[in-house]
């Protein structure tokens, strides 16, 4: 899952080398917290928060699979 997630951001972004996806794991469901550059965020977040509602989306329908609960943060 979590390479999934970082192959669709580093396809967003300008800067691949500031991108960090840490995985928050607890009993009932995991996080994912994105940090970007700085001058990324916008690209990855995208008009009204589409791009980051589709990103999250995608990584629920992988987990809906593997029965997990998933949220995906995006930290500035």
């Amino acid at each position: 899952m979590e390479e999934i997630l970082k192959t669709i951001i580093s396809n967003l972004v300008d800067n691949k080398e500031a991108v960090e996806i840490k995985q928050v794991e607890n009993e009932q469901s995991i996080i994912f917290e994105v940090k970007v550059a700085e001058g990324d965020m916008g690209k990855v977040i995208g008009k009204q928060g589409r791009i980051a509602k589709s990103i999250r989306t995608v990584i629920k329908a992988v987990a809906n699979k593997e029965h997990k609960k998933v949220s995906v943060e995006f930290i500035g």
